[in-house]
């Protein structure tokens, strides 16, 4: 009989065990089968989120109308300029020329907006950061432009020229 009411006892006991993990869960079908919607929910999500082209993270350069004819702007409508003293890619516009002409960032590639040459659109290391060039030229902001103006074409200052660029040829429009 001891073995008996040790089965019993050890029965028992597994049982208990038993109902105690699985209380409390609504996942389980009549024949205590556990659902299998939350692991097909997950995959369907990932599958979506595959799917779904990534946002680029780079700057969007694009195409403005100005007094000038088309000129680039950024997605804000800012006017770009080129420092004409800049013969290469690298920039010579720190301190106080850069607190006045800011130099636009990506923290991507940059992006070609309608009517902007993608092929043009390059970088450039400005003090550890990613600067914007085209067509060769490092790109920069007038501190007092606010979007669709320019009221800087053509100012001589920091020992050049700053000049709005043309898209189609990513050069100076001259002053």
């Amino acid at each position: 009989m001891t073995t008996m009411k040790t089965a019993l006892a050890i029965s028992l006991a597994c049982s208990a065990l038993a109902v105690a993990a699985c209380g409390g869960d609504d996942d389980s079908d009549a024949d205590g089968n556990a659902a299998a919607t939350t692991s097909t929910t997950t995959t369907a999500e990932a599958a979506n989120q595959s799917q779904e082209p990534e946002k680029p993270s780079g700057a969007l350069v694009e195409v403005g109308d100005s007094q000038f004819g088309d000129i680039l702007t950024d997605a804000d409508g800012r006017t770009l300029y080129l420092f004409d003293k800049e013969s290469t890619d690298r920039s010579e516009c720190f301190g106080a020329c850069e607190d006045a002409w800011p130099v636009i960032f990506t923290d991507g590639e940059p992006q070609a907006g309608k009517g902007v040459d993608q092929k043009l659109l390059g970088t450039t290391d400005h003090s550890g950061k990613t600067q914007v060039t085209y067509n060769g030229h490092p790109l920069y902001y007038y501190v007092d432009d606010g979007p669709n103006e320019v009221l800087c074409q053509g100012v001589d200052e920091f020992g050049g020229l700053w000049l709005v660029v043309d898209p189609s040829s990513g050069d100076a429009i001259p002053a």
